[in-house]
């Protein structure tokens, strides 16, 4: 029996495929549950060629499942262009007519009473625990420390090092790690939730961040904490636009950072480079669509931003 259940013909390719994006630090379930309904399509129809009918009939099959929403087709693509460059040149990769067109994305901007009024709502979240006393310490680490997402949700206990004050983020996005030094607040705001967790959970549990079964928290989890903060704060929802949300900590930890350099007269290009190596970018590209949204950054450096629009990355399924 395979690790994930795989029944038709393309099992081992499949199993080999994830195997490979997994030690190029990609683990999503997303990817895993989209390749196993294309898994009980060839099962189901027979289907034992990975050729265009196969691949464009399971694609016609969920489209009428999801509509509109067409990420999920990077992922199958993914898989014939993995097939090709293992030798199986026939291999069909979905062509890109497919592509639903690109939506930009618009990043709910944060502003100083927004972020102080959530903070204070965090700190007294009316939720069960953990979240009561994990809200802070956990979103801290989004607006602070720039850390996405999932790098918070997989912090482990030997991964933060309150005594030096530093944070180790271990084989993230790309398989790629990075130490990060962090303030005395920061570290008084995780020593507290350390504190509080341990005793209720013993110094051994497997993650910093738990959920009430002492278990990894979950990204809906961290979702239904963000808006819990954000309504008990009494902030306003926009209607009929961009949508608050966790990730949005982050954005505003990297266009803050350059407006903070801006008005200290520092050179903003120069410190990109620092800046793309603390949020754990590959290069800088990454970093600008995170602040070219900064009003004070497109209007000093217009001239750069409208000559290098190709540095403006496509935003892809997964996390920047």
């Amino acid at each position: 029996m395979n690790a994930r259940g795989f029944t038709s013909a393309f099992t081992p390719q499949l199993e080999a495929y994830l195997a490979f994006k997994e030690k190029m630090g990609f683990y999503g379930a997303s990817r895993i549950w989209y390749l196993k309904q294309f898994d009980v399509y060839c099962t189901t129809h027979e289907r034992t060629v990975f050729d265009r009918d196969t691949v464009e009939g399971w694609v016609s099959q969920q489209l009428t499942r999801s509509g509109r929403y067409r990420s999920w087709m990077s992922y199958i693509r993914d898989v014939g262009r993995w097939l090709q460059a293992h030798g199986q040149r026939d291999a069909y990769v979905l062509s890109d007519r497919w592509k639903a067109a690109v939506v930009p994305a618009h990043p709910y901007l944060l502003n100083t009473d927004e972020i102080e009024a959530f903070f204070a709502a965090a700190a007294t979240l009316n939720a069960v625990s953990p979240r009561r006393w994990q809200a802070v310490a956990f979103f801290t680490l989004m607006h602070s420390c720039g850390l996405r997402t999932g790098e918070t949700r997989l912090l482990r206990p030997e991964h933060v090092h309150l005594r030096d004050r530093h944070l180790d983020i271990v084989a993230s996005k790309g398989n790629r790690s990075r130490r990060l030094p962090i303030t005395g607040e920061v570290t008084e705001i995780l020593a507290n939730c350390d504190r509080v967790t341990r005793a209720r959970f013993g110094p051994t549990r497997g993650m910093f961040f738990v959920s009430a079964a002492g278990n990894q928290v979950t990204a809906a989890t961290v979702g239904k904490m963000f808006n819990r903060a954000w309504d008990q704060a009494g902030l306003p929802r926009p209607v009929g636009a961009q949508q608050p949300r966790p990730y949005d900590l982050r954005h505003h930890f990297a266009y803050a950072n350059v407006e903070r350099w801006m008005a200290q007269g520092k050179d903003v290009m120069a410190m990109l480079p620092y800046l793309a190596r603390y949020m754990g970018h590959a290069d800088i590209e990454s970093s600008f669509y995170y602040i070219h949204t900064s009003p004070e950054f497109l209007h000093a450096y217009a001239h750069l931003t409208t000559a290098s629009q190709s540095l403006l990355p496509e935003v892809g399924f997964d996390e920047t």
